[in-house]
């Protein structure tokens, strides 16, 4: 099993935690991280861009002049896509853009990116996250002890007044264990995780 320190909100060592290697051990398996991560990009997508091709566009019923003589191009309608106002060539039209990914995979894929974190030593477990009320200051003050700038903050439960306190914070996003995904996990330098956080995670991935 991967040991590693526990430190309090100041920055010291309280204690040491042994991490489940099933979750912060496994073999990495990077094809199906990047999978994870075009995966949940994909799924953000919204896919309802629209434009309108030359057979829908208004107008241009009419071809604009006689085919010859005239000097100029040839043309049949002024809503072709070569005139202001004329259709689009190949135009977006609303799709779906999900990819899916079946539940064993999503499960490995998430292991793999939590096990990257501890093998490089950017995976920070806090005794616990103990905000009295909603100060930015505070929760700056926490990540300097601790040495990080652009992180993932995972809670055990939802904890308010550290959500709004770090939500000003550039660089640092908090989340439940409930909510992580293999994007935030690699998107962020480092995980910060309370105590709590942690056995909630070996509890629903071991």
């Amino acid at each position: 099993m991967a040991e590693v320190s526990v430190l309090n909100m100041e920055g010291n060592e309280v204690e040491k935690l042994n991490l489940n290697d099933s979750i912060f051990g496994v073999e990495i398996n990077e094809h199906l991280v990047h999978l994870a991560v075009v995966s949940q990009l994909a799924n953000n997508r919204q896919g309802t861009q629209s434009a309108k091709t030359r057979s829908e566009v208004r107008g241009g019923g009419r071809k604009p002049w006689r085919q010859k003589g005239t000097g100029h191009a040839r043309q049949g309608s002024i809503r072709a896509p070569q005139w202001t106002g004329g259709g689009v060539v190949f135009a977006p039209k609303p799709r779906e853009y999900s990819k899916k990914l079946n539940k064993k995979e999503r499960r490995l894929a998430l292991k793999s990116a939590l096990t990257s974190r501890v093998n490089e030593n950017k995976f920070i477990v806090v005794d616990e996250f103990k905000f009295d009320d909603v100060k930015t200051k505070n929760v700056a003050n926490m990540l300097n002890n601790l040495n990080v700038k652009k992180a993932l903050v995972v809670m055990g439960d939802k904890n308010d007044n550290l959500i709004l306190s770090a939500r000003n914070i550039p660089g640092v996003k908090t989340a439940l264990t409930s909510t992580i995904n293999v994007y935030d996990i690699l998107k962020y330098d480092t995980v910060v995780v309370s105590k709590e956080a942690v056995a909630n995670i070996e509890e629903v991935y071991a």
